[in-house]
């Protein structure tokens, strides 16, 4: 029994990180499935979403005169429920100048997409540097998720259930406009048959440009919420596209559910991996990588993608 009570926290802080992971992988399936392109620039999107959060929830208005003393007086919660719409809003705007930028790579060799990627995220996070400088900053929560509370004999903290709850509910939100709206189904057969959808007199260059804002401002969302969990400084996209590509390699690459799942799983194996033998906990994703496309090549709901032709 001291066992599982013990287990328990690091399960539920798994669970709470796999959702998260999920909502991240999510923004880089669609864009890989779609745009037939891997962004490596989608860690940068992460850690630009939290930095511009930072700068709307924690605002130096003064020049503004008394609006922006009015704005600056607005309770936390407030402020950070304005930065949850703001800040991915400011992602999805650079996502579509990146994808702008992209244009000239289509129909080209593939490792044209990937360096120019590689190259935004350099710039964004030297940017990011510029900006608010290079020192770790906290991006401030509202007081009703923050500390802890009693659950039995387990205290937990509240912010990591507002963060899985946020996760989920995200995840749902992103389900139900794939799969019941108009341009779900469009965007979803555009990852299946892109030239089909050109053919139905879809503007493929606009579906294409949206999907790419969309899953830049997934990106951003999940930078907002796991920023007080993983800390905000100028590289942590690094630590947010590594997983991402690795669950959609996990999960099957164009697989809703399969992000889903591999995000899950991953944020399961570096939760409980955590628990007992801390130094291993990263390299727990990659064996947990090996071991599932050592059973299926194409991960756990894949099928033939983009990577493949």
């Amino acid at each position: 029994m001291d066992f599982i009570s013990g287990l328990l926290p690091h399960i539920l802080n798994g669970l709470a990180l796999g959702l998260l992971f999920a909502l991240i992988a999510l923004g880089f399936t669609l864009i890989v499935s779609v745009m037939e392109v891997i962004n490596l620039a989608h860690g940068s999107l992460f850690a630009l979403g939290a930095y511009v959060a930072l700068l709307v929830i924690s605002p130096d208005l003064s020049a503004l005169g008394p609006l922006g003393e009015a704005y600056a007086a607005l309770p936390l919660g407030a402020r950070y429920a304005i930065a949850l719409v703001i800040a991915p809003l400011a992602v999805a705007v650079v996502g579509f100048g990146l994808e702008v930028c992209l244009r000239r790579t289509y129909g080209k060799k593939k490792e044209y997409g990937l360096l120019l990627t590689f190259g935004a995220a350099l710039v964004i996070e030297e940017a990011i540097r510029l900006t608010w400088g290079p020192a770790e900053q906290v991006l401030p929560t509202p007081e009703a998720v923050t500390g802890a509370f009693l659950a039995g004999d387990m205290i937990y903290s509240k912010y990591r259930v507002f963060a899985a709850v946020f996760g989920l509910c995200a995840i749902g939100l992103v389900w139900l406009f794939l799969d019941k709206t108009p341009y779900g189904a469009i965007i979803k057969a555009g990852a299946h048959d892109s030239e089909m959808v050109r053919a139905l007199g879809i503007n493929l260059s606009r579906l294409q440009l949206l999907v790419f804002g969309f899953g830049a401002a997934l990106a951003g969302i999940a930078g907002i919420i796991l920023a007080p969990i993983w800390g905000l400084r100028p590289h942590v996209g690094v630590d947010a596209v590594i997983p991402a590509f690795l669950i959609i390699v996990l999960g099957g690459i164009g697989s809703f559910w399969g992000a889903v799942a591999g995000g899950l799983l991953v944020g399961l194996a570096v939760g409980i991996t955590g628990a007992y033998a801390t130094d291993w906990s990263i390299l727990s994703m990659y064996l947990l990588l090996i071991l599932v496309l050592s059973v299926r090549a194409r991960g756990l709901f894949g099928k033939k993608t983009v990577l493949e032709t």
